[in-house]
């Protein structure tokens, strides 16, 4: 395990635009982390989840669907995170498909502990079969007949019209339309062991590559592309645009209060572990 004193910490993070858009002024030494340094690692989303429930990375993000099996070694970040509205995970088909037939259907999920997966749960918990796949080849699985829906993720929900797939139900008007709150998505987990200051420094940190990558939108363009893969500029500047907000910067009230409500239906229902650890830095 890493220290704060003079070494590098493991900090893990997608190559989304999203998480390049916020990451970029940490890694590349733009906004100060008092000696901190870091060794980023980028996977998709529930990699990154299986990497912190395995407890190999000192800092990472992860799902919110997640959180809840890994806070006896993590604290959650305010800062970094993707939390907002209109931009929660969608269910697809290849065609209309009425909701009371997902307890029949065979669904492509993007992970187990992904909050997209979470969500499905308590809207549909009568829904049948569900197998995992890498998100980026849910499309394609939907478009192939190889299941009947797909919940997807990330900057799928801009281009499924392009596959010829329709949306069964945005499980993020679904979320804001029952609590009135937006729609956690992804947080940053630091390790406990890392102790209050650091984890005060790191915080802080955080917050300021974000809000540096607000001011100085250029200064990230070469790094988000690089890692966009076949993602156009139009639609890498509607992903960064619909996931990175003020509540990247700070969670606040609204977010801490969005945060408390998915655990709490979620725990009612069953579907997650009731932990007593605190989410926040003591």
């Amino acid at each position: 395990m890493s220290d704060t004193n003079g070494r590098t910490l493991t900090l893990g993070y997608s190559p989304c635009p999203n998480d390049t858009f916020i990451f970029d002024a940490l890694v590349h030494g733009r906004v100060a982390a008092e000696g901190l340094r870091f060794s980023e690692r980028l996977e998709d989303v529930e990699t990154l989840n299986l990497l912190a429930r395995d407890g190999v990375l000192d800092v990472s993000k992860v799902s919110y669907g997640a959180l809840p099996y890994l806070l006896d070694e993590y604290v959650l970040l305010r800062s970094g995170g993707a939390l907002g509205r209109g931009c929660g995970p969608l269910l697809v088909s290849r065609a209309p498909l009425d909701p009371a037939a997902l307890a029949t259907a065979r669904i492509a999920i993007p992970g187990r502990l992904t909050t997209a997966h979470l969500l499905l749960r308590l809207f549909a918990p009568h829904a049948g079969r569900t197998e995992e796949r890498v998100y980026s080849d849910i499309m394609p699985a939907v478009e192939r007949g190889e299941v009947d829906a797909g919940l997807i993720i990330h900057e799928s929900r801009f281009t499924y019209p392009q596959h010829g797939l329709v949306k069964v139900v945005d499980l993020g008007e679904w979320w804001e339309s029952t609590t009135r709150l937006p729609i956690p998505l992804g947080g940053i987990l630091a390790r406990r062991s890392l102790g209050a200051d650091a984890l005060r420094t790191l915080e802080a940190a955080v917050r300021a590559s974000v809000e540096h990558a607000f001011a100085h939108p250029d200064d990230s363009r070469e790094y988000v592309r690089a890692h966009a893969q076949e993602m156009d500029d139009a639609v890498t500047r509607q992903h960064i645009d619909l996931y990175v907000n003020h509540f990247s910067a700070d969670l606040g009230t609204d977010g801490q209060a969005a945060v408390a409500e998915l655990f709490r239906r979620s725990r009612e229902a069953g579907v997650i572990p009731n932990r007593g650890r605190s989410l926040f830095i003591e």
